[in-house]
């Protein structure tokens, strides 16, 4: 005990002369975990939110932000650059924040993979790759994903020696049909899925790199009332202001197609909640529950098959969004205090 708590002062020592965030009128907090976010942010502005909570957690080392592809033709940027709005997004939220760190801003492939052993080409993916091989460093790598699979699936296959280097969290997929049942009206394939069903194949079915996946049903827990948004976000600076603008005007937008009701669905803060906030000690997302299930693999149409080659994966069946939420609201005000 005396060992352990000799070491533990020393560790105390040694990181209180290392770079770190101070969280206003607190300590110094050291960044432990590597993080790429990589994400469809000129899309579902979720990513954004998602992107602006990331930014003001210090226990995060992010290491680069990708901006990813949408569907062909999708509604939220029909464009052809999809990939590259996305990293101007990003961007202009970085901005906005008076966050402009030297966390390098990359754009993915505005295009799906042709297939599922063919990958794509970026920077983003080239990026992926040179993070996941550094041996300068023992602190753990995570690649979250709130949209397709792209970037990682091709960084993946360019460099299968990079599977047992990273994990990576994804927020997609549809329901396990032993776990829940899908929404009402629902889509199929699950919309991120869908995205690049190509991807989803060559991670599920080809690679063995660690997965802790948020499907559906989960990240449909992450929901935030109108009202918190306007009480908990609008009034903190600039970035309070900046984010709910954006969904004011997509609430308002899609009112004309579609009565949204008081809630939006912030689907991909997940990426957060299991990153940032993990635990003190023994280190895991220890308020949000999983199960570990063999793999499927994953058919041309985007449905889960049995796959008993399958590797064991994570996949989440209860998140702690109350802590997640006003964990946020804690640190957009402290931000601008």
């Amino acid at each position: 005990m005396k060992k352990f708590w000799y070491l533990f002062s020393m560790g105390i020592i040694i990181c209180s002369s290392a770079a770190g965030q101070q969280i206003p009128g607190g300590v110094r907090i050291q960044p432990r975990i590597r993080v790429i976010s990589d994400n469809d942010f000129s899309g579902d502005p979720d990513g954004l939110f998602q992107l602006a909570h990331l930014l003001l957690s210090p226990s995060v080392d992010i290491r680069g932000i990708i901006g990813t592809h949408l569907r062909k033709g999708d509604p939220f940027d029909p464009s052809e650059t999809q990939a590259t709005n996305a990293a101007k997004k990003a961007k202009e939220l970085m901005d906005v924040m008076g966050m402009q760190q030297n966390i390098p801003v990359l754009t993915g492939s505005n295009v799906a993979m042709p297939n599922d052993s063919t990958p794509a080409r970026s920077d983003g993916i080239d990026f992926i790759i040179r993070e996941a091989r550094r041996t300068d460093t023992k602190q753990p790598l995570y690649v979250l994903c709130g949209a397709g699979l792209t970037e990682i699936a091709s960084a993946l296959l360019k460099a299968p020696d990079i599977a047992g280097r990273l994990t990576l969290i994804w927020i997609g997929g549809q329901e396990y049909t032993d776990l829940a049942p899908p929404p009402p009206n629902y889509s199929s394939p699950e919309y991120n899925l869908n995205i690049d069903i190509a991807a989803a194949q060559a991670v599920f079915n080809r690679t063995q790199v660690p997965i802790w996946q948020v499907p559906r049903n989960m990240y449909r827990q992450a929901i935030l009332p109108y009202s918190q948004l306007v009480l908990n976000v609008k009034p903190h600076g600039k970035t309070g202001e900046y984010l709910t603008n954006v969904f004011e005007q997509l609430m308002t937008r899609i009112q004309g197609i579609l009565n949204i009701g008081e809630t939006y669905i912030m689907g991909d803060s997940p990426l957060v909640l299991l990153t940032a906030l993990q635990s003190s000690f023994e280190a895991d997302p220890s308020s949000s529950f999983y199960i570990v299930r063999q793999s499927p693999a994953i058919n041309d149409r985007g449905d889960y098959i049995y796959n008993h080659r399958g590797r064991p994966i994570r996949v989440y069946t209860d998140l702690d969004i109350h802590l997640m939420f006003n964990d946020f609201f804690a640190k957009l005000a402290l931000h601008y205090r």
